[in-house]
């Protein structure tokens, strides 16, 4: 199969047929309800049934793919954009106007506007911030004292990207405001799109009220950022500044709404995914004591004894091949939709236009016919030696194409600069009252890890 694989058949090519339905679907609900209950058994057990499978979430049909390659060729394909459930149930928290959701013309103009700020060569005037937050976690934390990992992998992962692109004090009260409303939000987004009851979700029951009040405080905090760079005068080299400053396609300012969007889609994903991704690197550094050590050691022969920093990220191969494999087994990032402009095929199957298609990353870099010893925590599949008998498409952290992720060095940056700074000073142990059990959401999450850390 290849990406030609996703193109429209020729006039006179056979009739395509509609992919095999999954089983289990029940009335009114279809397979939404499994979705709730199980979802991340269900979508690993799907390629078992066809590379290509129709569900019925409510009274809409939707084809999920399942294999690394159709994953990849939808991600190339034009016939394709980003639309569906997912983006459906998210617009609430990122608008109409951000360069998550936008497509065509209008996001090809935001992804030049923010670009910039991700440049590879322009990281590294990121590393003191990135120093500074992660030896800071170092410095915060006791030995022996409990630490809840969701508000300070939220804490940290805030505080970087508001330092860093938006040249904000917006720390600590702020970060605590992102986490709680966030997990609220993202949980309540979840269930909008795969049970979309429309209207029921209008009426003011008590989880409706709670789901309104957490979305609203997040748009005021993006409202109150804005609002306090525009008061101050100021304009650093930033990507606030740069938005502030944007102009549309006909070279006027770019609206209020599109600069709120766009400030959403920088504070509030973006924190949401790192943030959880730095909870499981703390719950994989305490199930695999070992690795931490590992790490550890790579540390102590790259800094020679002196704080682990920026300019050390590049050599510490083990450390971002943790990172990687955590990504890998626990992706932030579970479930992805896009929909269909044309009438197209897909693994030798029919798609008509308008329809949405799903897939997950976290049931294709699970796959054991992608992986040997698919389950287990192994950073050395990494290396070089080994990383190529990956299949192509099989790990696909920040996507590919024309939405791969901007910020993708930034992320590998920080999550690797924050996994030795803790590892070089500690080990981690969970402790009475944790539950590194999966919560699921939008994202993907540990519902409580409260862990101590151990001195070396």
């Amino acid at each position: 199969m290849t990406v030609e694989s996703v193109r429209p058949a020729a006039p006179d090519a056979p009739e395509l047929s509609e992919p095999p339905l999954a089983g289990g679907a029940v009335p009114v609900l279809g397979h939404g309800w499994k979705l709730v209950r199980d979802p991340l058994a269900f979508m690993s057990q799907l390629r078992d049934h066809g590379d290509v499978v129709r569900l019925r979430l409510g009274p809409k049909t939707v084809y999920a793919v399942t294999t690394p390659e159709l994953t990849g060729a939808l991600a190339l394909s034009p016939d394709y954009k980003i639309d569906g459930p997912l983006w459906e149930s998210l617009e609430g928290l990122l608008g109409k106007e951000g360069v998550a959701t936008a497509n065509g013309p209008r996001h090809r103009r935001q992804r030049r506007t923010i670009q910039p700020a991700f440049r590879l060569d322009a990281i590294p005037a990121y590393g003191p911030v990135m120093e500074e937050e992660a030896h800071g976690l170092t410095e915060r934390w006791r030995p022996g004292e409990t630490v809840d990992c969701t508000s300070e992998s939220f804490r940290v992962a805030v505080r970087i990207a508001a330092r860093c692109l938006l040249r904000g004090d917006y720390m600590d009260e702020r970060a605590e405001r992102l986490c709680v409303a966030l997990a609220t939000v993202f949980r309540g987004m979840y269930r909008r799109m795969v049970v979309p009851l429309g209207p029921l979700y209008r009426l003011p029951l008590p989880p409706n009220r709670k789901f309104n009040r957490a979305l609203a405080d997040l748009h005021l905090l993006v409202d109150e950022i804005v609002a306090e760079r525009r008061a101050s005068g100021q304009k650093p080299d930033d990507l606030l500044t740069a938005l502030l400053e944007a102009k549309n396609e006909n070279g006027d300012p770019i609206g209020e709404q599109e600069i709120h969007d766009q400030v959403v889609a920088i504070l509030t994903p973006g924190s949401e995914t790192v943030a959880s991704t730095i909870m499981w690197l703390l719950q994989v550094l305490a199930e695999h004591p070992e690795q931490a050590e590992k790490v550890r050691t790579e540390v102590d022969s790259v800094t020679g004894g002196r704080p682990v920093g920026f300019v050390d990220v590049r050599r510490l191969t083990h450390a971002n091949n943790v990172v990687v494999e955590a990504m890998r087994l626990r992706p932030a990032v579970w479930i992805l939709t896009r929909r269909a402009v044309t009438d197209t095929a897909l693994g030798g199957y029919r798609i008509p236009a308008g329809a949405d298609i799903v897939h997950s990353p976290y049931a294709v870099q699970r796959d054991g016919r992608s992986y040997a010893g698919h389950l287990d925590f192994d950073p050395d599949r990494w290396l070089p030696e080994r990383a190529q008998d990956v299949p192509k498409y099989a790990m696909n952290p920040f996507s590919v194409g024309n939405r791969k992720c901007p910020s993708d060095h930034f992320s590998m940056a920080q999550l690797t600069l924050i996994t030795a700074a803790l590892c070089a000073k500690y080990r981690f142990e969970q402790v009475s009252g944790s539950n590194d059990a999966t919560r699921v959401g939008i994202t993907l999450r540990p519902h409580r890890l409260l862990l101590t850390p151990v001195p070396w």
